[in-house]
């Protein structure tokens, strides 16, 4: 399935020219934007794109025409009601079944979640020498200028880098699978179908194509690797733009058609471009994941799965989720190391679960380093993604770790025991912005050279497993990006330890939400995984007081909540060892300015700060043995 995540794209209207709008969605459920925000729908009576109302929670045409100015009084960025969404995707999939000659279940093949031991069911020929059948078709209104020769290349070529793409699609599947898949496509056509386009964006063009093409004189039994009487791999390229609408819209399917003792089984649909500068191989190898190797989308499918919460799933670091649309499609991301290991690309394990110093290499596509959990479906990836080689487009640099579960689904945001990703990428950040639906990639998600513990039960993001319990895993002293990084498992180099005082003698002004604040500086880089803060406060009516700590990157916790009464002074020590007590500085970075706020909330009693301190230590976990 090819997602889309609100891209500026050219699309054709009957009885206009082409227009650009912004696109949200996939071939099961989409929704358009005017560029100045403004939802629009096709409307099929006046085959133009028109501004949308909402009527029930469904859009319904204007019949205003986004080439002319918005009707008065219309909201912008109007959404429709989920349960319209579900139902309209839900249409679409028995239409697009019964248009194949099939069941909704049976078109239903692309999913976040894997079914068979983390991938989808179905033949998988992820290894071996297949050949994929191409066909190039026209329509009675619109011919391309791309030809055969140009497709030849853009999937076969042994040194292609034509318009600005890596390679092509032969060499992309030989390198992520380190020459176990040896896959090309004979080329045929162009075909001009009977149709003007337009017919063809509720009417599947793929069935006529491949009777063109057979009419022609075409062997299928050459397309048939595992002597099966099946096509291994069915692609239908169309002329022109890619069109985001209806059955145009580039995607993965099922398809029942006989010819002989031949019938078919997948297919994949996506367009041609007008000219060879259209070309690109992204989402032809997506697409192509799924077809070939069983590859669930590793994206989140929207508002019409059972979880109402959008999010962006792994992002731009993998060819099934966003990557392919890495620099326009030219430079799709390499397939994960967690799908790779699926797929069998990954001959050399390295198991990460003994302390040690390790180095990987980028681009080393058949090693997979992985740490195991106590549970035998859940485990760690670690992966070098230095912006080089098929990684050259990505929005960060360095190496990533992956949280892994095979019954997960990249649907599943929420990082729970019972809902959580099939593949997470830890962002170093700790911000979760995929899982959040922020970006789909930012410079920090991640790690680049860090001195001492990078990742711990402590840290944010944290190596726990799934249900909280603490796996044992620790990551430390990376060096910087690069074609090797080194990294330390299970023990850093030596623990961090930091201290500072200061004393302020401040006085506290009476009944002030505001207060007084004093800071202590630490220069020292780490992950708090012990704090104590010590505090000597002179005050008449300690009940008065409240206490509050703040960390440099702005996470506070409340030491002492005004009680205590009427006793006098607090000197005291706060310690994260005790349950409860500065829990929530735990994981915080050790290096900037730590804050201590001091207030009194009640009329009556003064006093002053004297002096405080902190005490810091980032220590790792018992290694794993």
């Amino acid at each position: 399935m090819s997602a889309i995540f609100g891209e500026v794209l050219t699309l054709g209207q009957a009885n206009g020219p082409d227009i650009a709008v912004k696109v949200f969605g996939d071939e099961h459920y989409a929704r358009y934007e005017s560029l100045d925000g403004y939802s629009a729908v096709y409307d099929d009576e006046l085959g133009l794109f028109c501004y949308a109302r909402l009527s029930a929670g469904s859009f319904r045409s204007t019949g205003t025409p986004l080439l002319q100015p918005a009707p008065q009084g219309l909201a912008r960025h109007l959404q429709e009601s989920r349960r319209t969404v579900v139902a309209r995707a839900e249409a679409r999939k028995f239409r697009r079944a019964a248009m194949a000659g099939g069941s909704a279940h049976e078109e239903a093949v692309v999913r976040t979640l894997g079914p068979n031991q983390g991938l989808l069911e179905g033949r998988v020929l992820s290894i071996g020498t297949i050949k994929g059948l191409t066909i190039l078709v026209d329509f009675q209104d619109l011919a391309s200028t791309v030809s055969p020769a140009d497709v030849e290349e853009l999937l076969n070529g042994d040194d292609f880098t034509g318009n600005g793409n890596i390679c092509s699609a032969k060499e992309y599947f030989r390198r992520v699978s380190t020459g176990k898949l040896d896959y090309t496509n004979v080329v045929v056509g162009p075909y001009t179908l009977s149709r003007n386009r337009e017919f063809y964006v509720n009417n599947l063009l793929i069935e006529e194509a491949l009777q063109l093409a057979v009419a022609d004189g075409l062997d299928l039994k050459q397309f048939d690797s595992q002597n099966e009487n099946i096509v291994d791999a069915l692609n239908v390229l169309y002329a022109g733009q890619t069109q985001y609408r209806g059955e145009l819209w580039p995607h993965n399917g099922h398809i029942d058609l006989r010819f002989g003792t031949m019938h078919t089984d997948l297919y994949l649909l996506t367009s041609l471009g007008r000219t060879p500068a259209d070309l690109s191989i992204g989402t032809f190898c997506h697409e192509n994941g799924h077809l070939l190797c069983r590859f669930p989308d590793m994206y989140d499918y929207g508002e019409r799965d059972e979880d109402s919460v959008p999010s962006a799933g792994i992002g731009s670091y993998c060819l099934m989720g966003s990557g392919n649309h890495n620099d326009n499609g030219l430079s799709p991301s390499p397939v994960c190391a967690y799908l790779r290991d699926l797929a069998g690309w990954c001959d050399n394990e390295i198991e990460l679960n003994t302390p040690g110093m390790h180095e990987v290499r980028q681009g080393e596509y058949n090693t997979v380093l992985k740490y195991r959990t106590s549970r035998q479906n859940e485990y760690f990836l670690v992966e070098n993604r230095s912006k080089m080689g098929l990684d050259r487009a990505l929005p960060s640099s360095g190496l990533a770790v992956y949280h892994c579960d095979i019954l997960g689904s990249n649907e599943w945001q929420q990082g729970t025991a019972a809902r959580h990703y099939q593949c997470a990428l830890l962002q170093a950040d700790g911000r979760r912005d995929l899982e959040q639906n922020a970006n789909r990639g930012d410079g920090e998600d991640l790690y680049a050279a860090v001195a001492g513990i990078a990742l711990s039960s402590t840290s944010t993001p944290n190596s726990r497993e799934w249900d909280g319990r603490d796996s044992g895993l620790i990551v430390s002293d990376i060096s910087a990006p690069g074609e090797t990084i080194s990294f330390a498992v299970g023990v850093a180099a030596a623990d961090v330890v930091a201290s500072g005082a200061a004393s302020p003698m401040l006085s506290i002004p009476d009944n002030k939400a505001a207060g007084i604040s004093s800071t202590i500086a630490i220069e020292q880089s780490g992950t708090v995984a012990e704090i104590k803060v010590s505090v000597d406060i002179k005050h008449s009516y300690i009940g008065d007081l409240r206490v509050v700590l703040i960390s440099p990157a702005g996470r506070s916790t409340v030491l002492h909540p005004q009680l205590g009464g009427s006793t006098d002074d607090l000197v005291t020590t706060y310690d994260s060892t005790v349950p409860g007590i500065l829990g929530d500085m735990v994981g915080q970075p050790m290096m900037g300015t730590w804050t201590l706020n001091v207030s009194d909330r009640a009329r009556v009693d003064v006093g002053k700060l004297r002096k405080w301190s902190i005490e810091l230590r980032s220590s790792p976990a018992a290694p794993v043995a």
